[in-house]
C-alpha cells in the first residue's frame, strides 16, 4: 500500500479518508505525475474518486484493496476535499475531478506529442468524444479507442483489447467504465500495460456532450451529486441514498477518533 504520510516516488502524499488513503493532489501535481509516468513508459494507476468510490471501498474489501494499490486517488468531489482538509489540514483549495483532470492531461500530452487511448463507453460516444477532445485540445493525438461490451469480456476479447492498446503506440489510457468497473479493469491490467491508466468516470459522456455537468456554483458548494440526481433520478437515487450516509458516518467516526487521540496525547504530554 502507498505510504500515507509522505510523498512516494514524487507522487502526492496520501492521507486516510474513511477506509482509503486519498492523494493530497492538485490538478498540477496529479497531471504531472501522470505525464512523467507516460514519458517514462511506466505503469501508473490513477482514479478520480468520489464519495461513491470511497464508501464502496469501505464496504467491499476486495475493491478497497484494489483502490488502495492505486498510485493516485484524487479527491473528485468537494466533500472528499473537505474531509481531507478537516481530518488532515491538507489546505487543498480545489478538488481534482475526472473531467477537468482529463482535459489538463490531454493538454500536456498534446504539448509533448504523447498519444492517448480511450477505453470505455459506447461507440457513438467515443466517436463524438474524439472529435470534441481534438477540438478542445489542438494537436492531441488520439491513437485509438475501444468500447467494451456491457458484460464481462471473454479472455479472447480482453486479449484483443490489450493488443490493440499496445499496438496503438499510446502513452496514456483514459478509462471511462464507471466506478468500480473502471478501477477493477485498471487494477487487472496494470502489469500488462506499461503506461498510466487513468480512471475518469463520467468524463467521456461529459466531454462528448452526452451528459451535462453541474453549474460552477453547485460544484463549488459540493452539490454536483444533487444536480446529477435531478438529471438521472432513477439510476442514481439508490447510490446516493446508500453511499452518502456511509461516507458521512465514516468521516465522523474518524474525526471523533482522531480528536480523542489528540486530547489523550496532549494530556499525557502535559503530565
Amino acid at each position: 500500500m502507498i505510504a500515507q504520510d509522505r510523498a512516494v516516488n514524487g507522487l502526492p502524499a496520501r492521507r486516510r479518508v474513511a477506509a482509503i488513503s486519498v492523494s493530497c493532489a492538485t490538478y498540477d501535481s496529479a497531471s504531472m505525475s501522470i505525464i512523467e509516468a507516460a514519458k517514462g513508459a511506466r505503469s501508473l494507476l490513477a482514479a478520480a474518486t468520489s464519495i461513491h468510490g470511497l464508501s464502496l471501498a469501505a464496504t467491499d474489501q476486495e475493491f478497497g484493496q484494489q483502490l488502495s494499490s492505486f498510485d493516485l486517488v484524487t479527491p473528485d468531489g468537494q466533500p472528499v476535499r473537505w474531509a481531507l482538509n478537516l481530518l488532515h489540514h491538507s489546505g487543498l483549495k480545489d478538488r481534482v475531478c475526472g473531467p477537468t483532470l482529463m482535459l489538463k492531461v490531454c493538454g500536456l500530452a498534446a504539448d509533448l506529442h504523447l498519444g492517448i487511448y480511450l477505453y470505455g463507453s459506447r461507440p457513438e460516444v467515443l466517436q463524438r468524444l474524439v472529435f470534441e477532445l481534438q477540438r478542445k485540445v489542438p494537436g492531441l493525438r488520439v491513437m485509438g479507442y475501444r468500447s467494451p461490451p456491457f458484460r464481462p469480456t471473454t479472455h479472447e476479447e480482453d486479449e484483443d483489447d490489450v493488443l490493440d492498446i499496445l499496438r496503438s503506440g499510446a502513452h496514456i489510457v483514459f478509462v471511462g467504465l464507471g466506478c468500480p468497473r473502471q478501477e477493477r479493469w485498471a487494477y487487472a491490467h496494470r502489469d500488462r500495460l506499461p503506461m498510466p491508466l487513468v480512471c475518469v468516470g463520467a468524463a467521456f459522456d461529459i466531454h462528448a456532450g452526452m451528459l451535462r455537468q453541474a453549474p460552477g456554483w453547485m460544484q463549488g458548494r459540493g452539490l454536483e451529486w444533487l444536480f446529477r440526481l435531478m438529471i438521472e433520478p432513477r439510476r442514481l437515487w439508490r447510490r446516493y441514498a446508500t453511499h452518502i450516509p456511509i461516507f458521512l458516518a465514516l468521516v465522523t467516526q474518524q474525526y471523533l477518533a482522531q480528536s480523542v487521540l489528540a486530547r489523550t496525547t496532549n494530556r499525557n504530554g502535559s503530565e
